[in-house]
């Protein structure tokens, strides 16, 4: 079979991207030619195709820099227009995969592709689909105003408080409406049922969706059962992800914590919580972190906005490591208590700091079974047979 992916950067940025390239790997080593469409970006991987990628268009930028095509990339773009049409037209994909394309490459995909005969399937990594500003956030607190009204983005300013951001977010959702998306694509594929419910509360079509968690290419392995005294934070460091709240509960503390990643408020975070006690490592390669993970107490995602299907969650349990998780969004389908793992209310201060000492007290983990459970649900291969029947059901009908 021959499939097309697309995502919209080609390298380790986020969850997204990882998946993205996961895949490619799993699709080719079950005997499929895959190509992949892209954005131009200077850290992506080496690709055969990116002779076909439209030019990197950055929104975080500060400068007016390309404002024309930042404008008009989420709705109409006669660049990726012409670019996918002729990858299309070069590599005659049976079947195409829809990644994160939001607003760089735009569900212009799908209409294309769709309109050209070929299935489209699309792994559904945010809540963009249903929340203009992708996190279902406003003013640090979960708002669900959009699922009955997207005008709600530009009343409330939700992207980047900025009024000009927000209707352009708003015209995007307007111009790719629900209508549109569901005749366009095949199949949606949630990664938590948490994503699925809140897609059918938007109004989709149950039918359209179907729940297929993420993967890990991790192979089984033996688990460390001598765990050392510290406990892990993997994940970006921003205000959303709950990184005050458990800073502020770790300085109370005398365990020690792991802080993996980088953000907006690493610089900020380092400066403000520079206790003996918690070592902020930056961005790491997955070759450090897995050691770190494997040793660790248990890993710690502390959250406080809707999550959908955290890799990092997954990747800690198929090394045998337990979780402590928030329990909001699709984090409580991944955690069994006291089994791989305790769930926390979100942003409950007390109740977090009461758990981190139980995860810490805590000496009976089955390490061997928490492995053993997470590399049999979310191996490759079972993915791979879930997905590859989607394909085919498409290409019957």
């Amino acid at each position: 079979m021959r499939i097309l992916l697309a995502n919209k950067y080609f390298y380790a940025r986020g969850g997204d991207c990882v998946y993205t390239i996961a895949l490619k790997d799993l699709l080719e080593k079950n005997g499929h030619k895959v190509a992949i469409f892209s954005m131009q970006h200077p850290k992506n991987f080496n690709s055969e195709f990116d002779i076909y990628w439209p030019s990197n268009v950055e929104y975080g930028e500060a400068t007016n820099k390309n404002l024309l095509e930042k404008i008009i990339r989420p709705i109409y773009s006669a660049e990726v227009k012409k670019s996918w049409l002729q990858l299309i037209q070069d590599f005659k994909p049976d079947v195409v995969h829809l990644n994160n394309i939001h607003t760089q490459l735009s569900p212009l995909l799908a209409e294309l592709a769709h309109k050209n005969g070929i299935p489209v399937f699309w792994t559904l990594h945010d809540f963009k689909l249903i929340c203009p500003a992708y996190s279902f956030l406003r003013n640090g607190e979960i708002c669900e105003d959009c699922l009955s009204n997207k005008l709600s983005v530009v009343k409330h300013r939700c992207i980047k408080n900025n009024v000009f951001a927000s209707i352009l977010g708003y015209t995007e959702a307007q111009v790719w409406s629900r209508e549109k998306l569901e005749n366009y694509t095949s199949k949606f594929i949630c990664p938590s049922k948490f994503l699925k419910n809140k897609m059918q509360s938007a109004g989709f079509d149950a039918s359209k969706m179907v729940h297929l968690s993420n993967f890990t290419k991790a192979e089984k392995i033996t688990p460390i059962h001598e765990r050392e005294d510290y406990y892990v934070y993997l994940g970006r460091l921003s205000q959303e992800k709950g990184m005050e709240t458990l800073l502020q509960v770790a300085t109370t503390l005398n365990y020690r914590l792991k802080v993996i990643g980088d953000g907006p408020l690493s610089k900020i975070m380092r400066e403000k919580y520079s206790a003996d006690n918690i070592e902020f490592m930056g961005h790491c390669t997955w070759e450090t972190i897995q050691p770190i993970l494997m040793k660790a107490k248990f890993m710690l995602i502390p959250t406080e906005c809707y999550e959908n299907n955290p890799l990092s969650v997954i990747e800690a349990h198929t090394l045998g490591t337990p979780v402590l998780g928030a329990q909001i969004g699709g984090i409580p389908e991944l955690i069994r208590e006291n089994e791989n793992g305790m769930l926390f209310q979100a942003a409950n201060k007390e109740e977090l700091k009461n758990k981190i000492v139980q995860m810490m007290d805590k000496t009976d983990w089955d390490y061997t079974n928490i492995a053993n459970i997470a590399t049999k649900n979310y191996s490759g291969h079972a993915y791979y047979q879930e997905l590859i029947k989607l394909y085919q059901t498409a290409q019957l009908n």
